[in-house]
């Protein structure tokens, strides 16, 4: 008769979150407004210096998106654990659809008014702030614990792939029916969202309530209680600050000492290909020390910065950058499961909030100090300083306890 069998018994796979009806339509939302989103900035800067012939109009405009954005965040972290993350998330689709829409309307009019387009984007950005901390709860909310790195590996790729796709579509929209229509084609994919969120079904989490500051400090002590957590968080701001330079000063470089404009183009688009093979990476790969990985993987960046500080050949340094986007396609994906399974979800809004902060007030610092330095001593100082800050402060990541230890076990 035959024996019975000793073997471990085996697992059905778990099946991708794609195949999970909430998460799909989540995905399918959010990858739309990220490919409208990255068609924008092109059609603004191109819209804004026809309507006016001044960098400083479009600063402006900039910093009327951005200060808003870095102002509100760690209130919108408050507002996305306190109320449901997917009304949150709803109500600022249609807000940013609105904004997004007001300014392609008064683009498409023929002569477009600054004041009223600084005031919109003062809007979204104020959005932007609510809209982003949601992002975490969210996937949390609808997929299994087993299937959080593939679900955000795909949000991920969408993002990358979108990084791809968003200068080609925003190029042939404004030289086909001009740039007002990016923001009609945006705001049109944040309805799409927004009508998408009302049949999505989040995980619902019980938020003891207390009293607005008390909330900001709890999560700030979610934060600083994690080493693995916040001293991360110096080598992604570091790196934020570093992408800020390479961009403001790499242009210039491309230009002088690279081949022209066509480097340029090149060197952004391997960039971009390198940040989708790293998503596609991180929908396969388990490392057992996944911050170390990561974070290593991010230390990469210093590579293009040193070359394009040495005028290193141009497929050289254009191959470096592929790398250091790689390695931040694999971060992000990484990362995000590493905060969705530590953190505990009624904090988890508060705490993606200080990552966002950090992260983007970095880039402000980078644009305004890049070019002053390279005034001063020239570009090839501020680029060296940014390696060694993005290297030194990823690389010391390694001697932290904590990210040392964060395994996926």
């Amino acid at each position: 008769m035959p024996l019975p069998s000793t073997a471990a018994p085996t697992h059905p796979p778990t099946p991708h979150p794609l195949r999970t009806r909430s998460f799909r339509l989540l995905f399918t939302g959010r990858a739309l407004s990220l490919l409208g989103d990255a068609a924008v900035p092109a059609a603004l800067a191109l819209a804004v210096l026809e309507a006016t012939g001044s960098t400083s109009a479009l600063a402006l405009v900039l910093a009327c998106s951005m200060v808003p954005k870095l102002l509100l965040l760690p209130l919108g972290g408050v507002v996305g654990d306190r109320f449901d993350a997917r009304t949150v998330a709803l109500a600022m689709d249609l807000v940013r659809c609105a904004s997004q829409l007001t300014v392609g309307i008064e683009l498409l009019s023929g002569s477009p008014t600054l004041w009223l387009i600084a005031a919109v984007e003062v809007a979204g950005g104020a959005a932007g702030a609510f809209a982003m901390p949601t992002g975490a709860p969210l996937v949390k909310g609808t997929v299994s614990p087993d299937g959080l790195q593939r679900a955000n590996a795909a949000m991920g790729i969408a993002h990358s792939a979108s990084r791809v796709g968003g200068p080609a579509l925003a190029g042939a929209l404004i030289w086909t029916v001009g740039p007002g229509w990016a923001f009609v084609l945006d705001a049109a994919s944040f309805a799409v969202s927004a009508a998408l969120l009302c049949a999505v079904r989040v995980e619902r989490v019980s938020t003891p309530r207390s009293a607005f500051l008390d909330d900001l400090k709890e999560g700030w002590r979610e934060v600083r209680t994690r080493d693995w957590y916040w001293t991360s968080l110096i080598g992604h701001s570091a790196w934020n600050g570093a992408a800020a330079v390479l961009m403001t000063l790499g242009p210039a470089i491309a230009l002088d000492r690279l081949g022209g404009k066509a480097t340029w183009v090149l060197f952004l688009q391997v960039g971009a290909v390198g940040l989708l093979l790293g998503s596609l990476a991180a929908d396969r790969i388990r490392p057992r020390r996944p911050i170390l990985v990561a974070n290593l993987g991010l230390a990469t960046y210093a590579l293009p910065l040193v070359l394009l500080a040495v005028a290193a050949p141009a497929p050289l340094t254009i191959a470096a950058y592929g790398l250091a986007q790689a390695g931040l396609g694999f971060l992000s994906p990484v990362w995000e499961t590493a905060v969705q399974r530590a953190v505990p979800a009624h904090a988890l809004a508060r705490v993606t909030s200080y990552d966002w902060l950090l992260s983007l007030a970095a880039m402000p610092l980078g644009y305004a100090l890049a070019p002053l330095a390279a005034s001063a001593w020239g570009p090839d100082v501020p680029l060296l300083a940014a390696a060694v800050i993005v290297g030194g402060c990823c690389l010391g990541t390694g001697l932290v306890p904590g990210v040392r230890r964060f395994g996926n076990g």
